[in-house]
C-alpha cells in the first residue's frame, strides 16, 4: 500500500498560484506589431471629383414657333454635319412667303408708274407746261415707290429664311445623346430657342471637369497624369491628362473650387457622358524608395511606461537586425515620443516598430 505524501498537495498549489501571479502581470505588458521597411513607388497626388462630358456638345433648337411635324433621328443616331434631323410644319411659313412676294410685286408696280410719272413730268416742265412743284413731287413718290421696293424684298428674306429654318439640320457630325421633344409637341421660340436634340462630336474623346479645392489648386498644373475610377467599372482604372486649369472660381456654401478640365481617350466607348469619376491628379511620382509604414512615424508609448521599459522596447525594435542598423536613441528624460535615425545596408532587410495595443 502507497503511503500518502502530505507535502504534493502544497507543492501543486504553489505552481498554481505562481502560474496565476505570472499571468497576471504579464498581462498588463504592452504587446507591439512591427511591419517590414520596403522599397516601392511612392505617388503625391491631389483627389477630386468629377463629370464626364463630352469635348463639344451642341443643343440644337429652333428659331421658329410651330408643331413638329417629323422626327428623323432619335437617341444614339449616327448624324453629319447639315443632316435634316427634324421637320417643323412649314403650312403658315408658306403662306407669308407667298404673301410678301404678292406685296414685292405690288410694290414693283408702283415704283414702275412712278418713274413713268417722273419723266413724263420732266418732260412737261421742260416745255413749261408743268410748275417746279410737280417735278418735285413726281421725283419724292419716285423715291419712296424704290423704298417701299426695299422693304418688301426685306420682308421676303426673312420670310423665305423663316420658311428655311422650319427645317433643323445637324451643325456637326456626332451622336445624338438626347431628345426633347415629340411629334406632335408646338415648340415655342419666343424669349429663347427651344433645345430639341442634344448632339455629341466624338464620344471617343471625352473630358472631365473636376473641382478641385483651393487649397490644392496650386500644385495642379497642365500636362499633369491622371487616374481616376467610376462607379460602373470600379475595378478598372482610366488615364488622363490635365488640359485646362481655369481660374473662374466656383462657390457652393462658402466652400471654393476650381473647375480642372482632364482629357480623356475614350476608344471602346465605356465611358459615358454624366458618369461621375473619383480623379487622382498625380502631382509627384518616385519609384525604389523606401517604405515605411505611418503607423511606425506616429507612434508615441503610453506615459506609463516605467523608464527601463521605453528604452527596452527601443533596443528590442531597432536591434532586429544588429549588423545593419545603426541607431540613436534620445535621452530617456524626455521620451513621450521615440524618434530614431536608422541606416540601412542594400540587401538587408529590417522591421520597425508599428502599432502599439
Amino acid at each position: 500500500m502507497k503511503r500518502f505524501v502530505p507535502w504534493l498537495p502544497a507543492i501543486v498549489g504553489l505552481l498554481v498560484v505562481a502560474a496565476v501571479v505570472r499571468h497576471c502581470s504579464n498581462s498588463g505588458a504592452a504587446s507591439y506589431q512591427t511591419a517590414t521597411i520596403t522599397l516601392g513607388p511612392i505617388t503625391q497626388a491631389v483627389t477630386a471629383t468629377g463629370t464626364l462630358n463630352p469635348v463639344v456638345n451642341v443643343q440644337v433648337g429652333s428659331q421658329v414657333s410651330g408643331n413638329i411635324a417629323k422626327l428623323f433621328v432619335d437617341y444614339n443616331s449616327q448624324v453629319k454635319a447639315g443632316q435634316v434631323v427634324a421637320q417643323i410644319d412649314p403650312a403658315l411659313f408658306q403662306a407669308t412667303v407667298t404673301q410678301t412676294e404678292g406685296d414685292l410685286a405690288n410694290a414693283q408696280a408702283t415704283l414702275e408708274l412712278a418713274k413713268v410719272n417722273a419723266r413724263r413730268t420732266q418732260e412737261l416742265f421742260a416745255k413749261k407746261t408743268s410748275s417746279q412743284a410737280d417735278v418735285d413731287q413726281a421725283t419724292a413718290t419716285l423715291h419712296q415707290s424704290e423704298a417701299n421696293v426695299k422693304i418688301k424684298q426685306g420682308a421676303l428674306d426673312k420670310a423665305r429664311a423663316d420658311l428655311e429654318h422650319c427645317t433643323i439640320t445637324s451643325p456637326i457630325d456626332g451622336v445624338v445623346i438626347s431628345r426633347s421633344v415629340d411629334v406632335g409637341q408646338t415648340v415655342a421660340a419666343s424669349l429663347q430657342a427651344p433645345v430639341i436634340f442634344a448632339i455629341a462630336n466624338d464620344l471617343a474623346k471625352m473630358q472631365i471637369d473636376a473641382n478641385v479645392a483651393e487649397a490644392d489648386v496650386g500644385v495642379v498644373k497642365i500636362d499633369q497624369n491622371v487616374d481616376f475610377t467610376v462607379d460602373a467599372f470600379p475595378m478598372e482604372t482610366f488615364h488622363g491628362k490635365v488640359v485646362q486649369v481655369r481660374n473662374a472660381p466656383i462657390t457652393v456654401q462658402n466652400v471654393v473650387t476650381y473647375d480642372t478640365v482632364i482629357g480623356v481617350s475614350n476608344p471602346d466607348l465605356k465611358l459615358k457622358p454624366g458618369m461621375t469619376a473619383n480623379v487622382s491628379i498625380v502631382i509627384a511620382h518616385k519609384d525604389n524608395v523606401l517604405q515605411i509604414k505611418n503607423a511606425a512615424l506616429r507612434y508615441c508609448p503610453p506615459h506609463r511606461l516605467k523608464q527601463e521599459e521605453r528604452a527596452q522596447v527601443a533596443q528590442d525594435v531597432l536591434l532586429a537586425d544588429a549588423a545593419a542598423v545603426r541607431t540613436r536613441v534620445l535621452s530617456a528624460q524626455s521620451m513621450s515620443c521615440h524618434l530614431a535615425q536608422v541606416a540601412r545596408s542594400p540587401g538587408r532587410s529590417r522591421q520597425a516598430l508599428a502599432t502599439a495595443s
